[in-house]
């Protein structure tokens, strides 16, 4: 595992936290062989996959009656901040006896970042891969039990009507690290050539820094 600088929840710099250690090496929930699971016994099943970082999520939800998430396991083929994000997510969702599903789609990469005492800066966008697969789980359930009205579906804008570069590549640039216009189109290319879109992508990189660093 690499060892870099951290920024934690409270601006703190430190290395990989022990809670990150702990998680990446002894991960809660994790799905380690094909035959692990029956995947009929769940009811909620999300994948995703994460531009910035490269990294692969799927995600198994048991919901009961109640929407309660009683299990949660996961599999993941990516990096060490990933897979600690997402052991501690499983952990979440499902200590004392499950939470609803309500309140975990209400679940933010902060409050992860948090129970983990930190990601490094440059990595906290793997929390994200995570609360992604589980919301694309919660609206497969949704799919499943014919509650179509419920799920959130997050589509791409493109922004950028030349580059045809969408809010979906801006988020991703913010994610990586890039915390200003300059460094946002330094990364995607974006308003270069298509100047009318560069007060918008402003709006957007201001907008996703609230989001995911508070």
């Amino acid at each position: 595992m690499n060892v870099g600088d951290v920024k934690s929840y409270d601006n703190t710099s430190w290395f990989y936290t022990d809670t990150v250690k702990d998680h990446f090496f002894n991960p809660r929930n994790l799905v380690k062989k094909d035959n692990e699971i029956e995947v009929k016994d769940f009811n909620g099943i999300g994948s995703v996959g994460s531009p910035a970082c490269g990294d692969q999520m799927s995600v198994w939800l048991k919901i009961d009656k109640n929407e309660t998430i009683k299990e949660c396991r996961w599999r993941c083929f990516g990096c060490a901040s990933a897979i600690a994000s997402t052991s501690m997510l499983s952990v979440i969702v499902t200590e004392n006896d499950g939470m609803k599903i309500e309140d975990a789609m209400k679940i933010k990469p902060q409050d992860i970042n948090k129970r983990l005492d930190g990601l490094p800066t440059r990595k906290f966008h793997c929390s994200v891969l995570g609360d992604k697969a589980l919301r694309a789980a919660i609206n497969d359930y949704f799919r499943r039990t014919g509650q179509n009205d419920r799920m959130v579906i997050e589509g791409a804008k493109i922004i950028d009507k030349i580059l045809k570069i969408t809010d979906k590549d801006i988020e991703e640039a913010v994610l990586d690290g890039a915390d200003t216009f300059e460094k946002v189109q330094q990364k995607t290319k974006v308003g270069i050539k298509d100047k009318t879109c560069i007060p918008e992508v402003e709006q957007l990189i201001r907008f996703y820094k609230e989001k995911y660093f508070g």
